[in-house]
């Protein structure tokens, strides 16, 4: 208790390095992976993909990021047996960002599409584990969390297959592909925006103090999104208005291509929403036991700066380092057209919208690849290159432990510096 009265401010500072350290991680792997496929199919630039990515993942850590927060915070681990060493806490939760941060940036540098929120969640249980006790896990939370992470990348490629599928029938595989793909791609992007517009409206406008019943959120997210698709509508008539129906399909990729714009959105503001609590989960806690005197409060409001800071992170580090990974991810699985691309990623916003919406922490990585693996297989075994995806999955096992090791290696010698 001293040591947080003594070292609070320097405590906090320290606290915020470490999570920004942890936020330039998770932008350089995460968000790279999540913008890879945008890239891989070459419906945007790596320098549109960071502009846009700059834009919505901020935007959907700062509007939509508390949520998860507190499953991260307080799910993972049992926070009342700090109660009476509220400094072991405060040491743990910093040895564990700067693991984590430290792990995704080595990661980023070599190039594996790792889970962020396996290495933050292994470096918690690691922690944990050598200060209190495998008591201080709650076992049945890390199985919730474990589960979500066999069953999401299932479900990101069930849509992924349906959508791909859909796709085919309606618009690839018959007499007139470019005018079919003029007919359906505006319903499509009808349905990408009311991704984002209702976990917008549901979440995010809370935090500026207005508050929709559910069909009220529901008539305003089906209102803007019937704008876009009819704007999009507009838009494809008069940008392919003189393209002929030809024996390829490059018509209607180009068609796709302005779809992904719009996916390319719901997706930077999805993960935005769900991976920023990564970051800032570990980090509230630290401000609110300190802030609090050492008292480890239930429910804590989350600083006003904690939101910004991970999502300026995010940024950085996707600018910085993310497009060794957006290579892996992008051409390394699959090869991807932007129909195929589309297909992965609403996918994969859905799944992370819909887990972002129900406060569980899943892999945003792993969400993917199960997209990409579903849109694969719509296209036969054959389509995917398994040697890399068998590297992605080793590299997945590797996280959580060497989280949970270099979070004990940070917790002793942050105890050794503060006197702990």
């Amino acid at each position: 208790m001293d040591i947080l009265a003594q070292y609070g401010t320097i405590l906090i500072i320290t606290a915020a390095v470490f999570g920004f350290l942890m936020a330039i991680g998770i932008g350089a792997n995460d968000v790279a992976n999540a913008m890879g496929t945008s890239v891989g199919s070459k419906a945007l630039t790596v320098k549109q993909a960071i502009i846009i990515a700059m834009i919505f993942e901020f935007a959907g850590a700062y509007l939509a990021g508390g949520e998860v927060t507190d499953t991260i915070r307080k799910g993972v681990i049992e926070t009342s047996l700090f109660a009476h060493q509220p400094d072991v806490l405060v040491f743990g939760m910093m040895s564990s960002l700067l693991a984590a941060g430290t792990w995704l940036l080595l990661a980023s540098f070599m190039g594996w599409p790792v889970s962020t929120t396996h290495s933050i969640i292994g470096a918690i249980i690691g922690f944990a584990c050598v200060s209190v006790g495998t008591e201080a896990v709650d076992w049945g939370s890390v199985k919730g969390i474990v589960g979500s992470w066999v069953i999401t990348p299932v479900i990101s490629g069930l849509f992924a297959y349906v959508i791909f599928i859909s796709a085919q029938r309606l618009i690839f595989d018959t007499e007139k592909p470019l005018f079919n793909a003029k007919r359906f791609v505006p319903v499509y992007m009808f349905l990408t925006t009311m991704v984002i517009a209702l976990v917008t409206i549901k979440k995010g406008l809370k935090h500026v103090g207005l508050h929709l019943s559910n069909v009220e959120a529901w008539v305003w997210s089906a209102g803007v999104s019937a704008l876009v698709m009819v704007g999009g509508y507009l838009y494809i008539q008069r940008k392919f208005a003189n393209r002929k129906e030809e024996h390829g399909f490059n018509g209607v990729e180009g068609i796709f291509s302005v779809l992904m714009v719009i996916t390319a959105c719901a997706m930077a503001f999805a993960h935005g929403s769900n991976d920023v609590a990564n970051a800032i989960g570990p980090l509230s806690a630290v401000v609110s036991t300190i802030e609090h005197a050492g008292e480890i409060s239930s429910k804590a409001s989350i600083a006003w700066w904690i939101l910004p800071l991970g999502g300026f992170g995010i940024v950085v580090g996707l600018a910085t380092m993310g497009h060794k990974v957006m290579a892996t991810v992008g051409t390394g699985i699959t090869e991807l057209t932007p129909s195929r691309g589309f297909a992965a990623q609403l996918a994969t916003a859905c799944t992370v919208v819909l887990a972002s919406g129900t406060g569980l922490p899943i892999s945003t990585t792993q969400t993917l690849v199960g997209a990409v693996l579903g849109v694969g297989f719509a296209r036969g075994i054959a389509a995917l290159n398994l040697s890399v995806v068998r590297n992605i999955v080793a590299s997945w096992v590797v996280t959580l432990p060497a989280g949970a090791l270099l979070a004990v290696v940070f917790y002793y010698a942050m105890q050794a510096v503060f006197g702990g």
